[in-house]
């Protein structure tokens, strides 16, 4: 049986065929003199369209019955065609494949797609792991999946082999991940008041939990003033001394060596971040837009005390109640509060108002 796609053409053919045969038989009742003029009638109207038409547009039937008149006319006489002997053959080709298309089967199915997601979860979260290591793991845990399927799910999603995504970067979150936990990082952000006075602030945050200490303002930065700042907030991560053993900032005049010297004594390695190299430091740059765009950018500032308790408000909003992604919608040292309970109704909520209402908490009343 035809197939639904190929009846429309069957039926064009069929009565193209008919007005043919028609042709033909009128043609039969003329004499020779009147075909051989008509002949070299249609030969010149050829000629001339074959120097007007760059390129003739076919229909499927035109190319279906010049295909089968090719197999009856003789090779020698082919040059009468205005298409290329060629393509002549490849409309015949073309036609006894479609006469013989049958619905192919449902053939392998596909991989689940849960297994393609584990597959993906763990070439990233193993950028080491090759395709091979990855299959084994997955039939470790009772899964059967050969590593070509493996290699295919990666290919497909774009996820490079394991000698390219295995590198690590200073741009790249890798080695933030792996050394998070021991990095502290420091930057001068400047603040201008109502009266165009410039000020610098130091502040430093800790790459792990996201908490940032503000250590100091000041309208004149130097070196000394930078590492007597430094001094102090050593003593007060004295209980985490043992924590931190890398420093990161840029390369500012105002941390000079007596400031690097602070923290080597401490048994800390301070690392510099490269020329015009913001993402170096990325999260520094990230806090410093953040405490803008939520703070700073929308009050004006009035002198340097103004802003120290601006910054001293907003710093402990942010290290106890703002919610970060980075840390799964947790404060870097989150306040104890109460929860609700699930599937009861919402209890009564507080608001409390921070920098005069410029930002708002929520918490469950007591």
């Amino acid at each position: 049986m035809a197939p639904r796609h190929s009846r429309p053409l069957i039926v064009a053919l069929l009565y193209l065929a008919l007005r043919r045969l028609l042709e033909l038989l009128a043609l039969l009742l003329r004499s020779d003199q009147a075909k051989e003029i008509e002949i070299l009638v249609l030969r010149h109207q050829l000629a001339v369209l074959r120097c007007q038409v760059a390129r003739p547009q076919l229909r499927p039937t035109d190319r279906a019955l010049l295909a089968a008149l090719s197999r009856v006319l003789p090779r020698h006489r082919w040059p009468t065609f205005f298409v290329q002997p060629e393509t002549l053959l490849a409309w015949h080709r073309r036609l006894v494949a479609r006469r013989w298309t049958y619905s192919n089967g449902p053939g392998r199915p596909r991989t689940r797609d849960r297994i393609r997601e584990l597959v993906k979860r763990l070439a990233e979260e193993n950028p080491t792991w090759g395709y091979r290591r990855i299959a084994g793991e997955i039939r470790r845990l009772g899964i059967g999946i050969a590593p070509s399927t493996v290699w295919s799910i990666l290919k497909d999603a774009g996820i490079d082999p394991a000698p390219r995504r295995a590198g690590m970067s200073w741009t790249g979150t890798a080695f933030l991940r792996t050394h998070a936990q021991s990095i502290l990082a420091c930057d001068f952000f400047t603040v201008e008041t109502a009266f165009l006075r410039r000020i610098y602030a130091l502040f430093f945050v800790e790459l792990q939990t996201r908490r940032v200490h503000i250590v100091g303002t000041t309208a004149n930065p130097t070196g000394d003033w930078a590492t007597q700042h430094a001094r102090n907030l050593t003593m007060t991560l004295a209980q985490n001394r043992d924590r931190f053993r890398f420093l990161v900032h840029d390369r500012d005049a105002k941390f000079s060596g007596s400031f690097d010297a602070v923290f080597e004594a401490e048994g800390m390695k301070v690392i510099r971040t490269p020329i015009r190299a913001p993402t170096a430091n990325a999260i520094a740059e990230r806090w410093i837009g953040t405490v803008r765009r939520e703070c700073l950018d929308r009050m004006l500032i009035l002198s340097r005390g103004h802003l120290e308790a601006t910054l001293r408000d907003y710093t402990k909003h942010f290290n106890g109640h703002r919610p970060h992604q980075a840390l799964g919608m947790q404060a870097p040292a989150p306040r104890t509060t109460r929860l609700g309970v699930p599937g009861k109704d919402p209890p009564y909520i507080h608001r409390r108002d921070v920098l005069g209402g410029l930002i708002h908490e929520y918490e469950i009343a007591a």
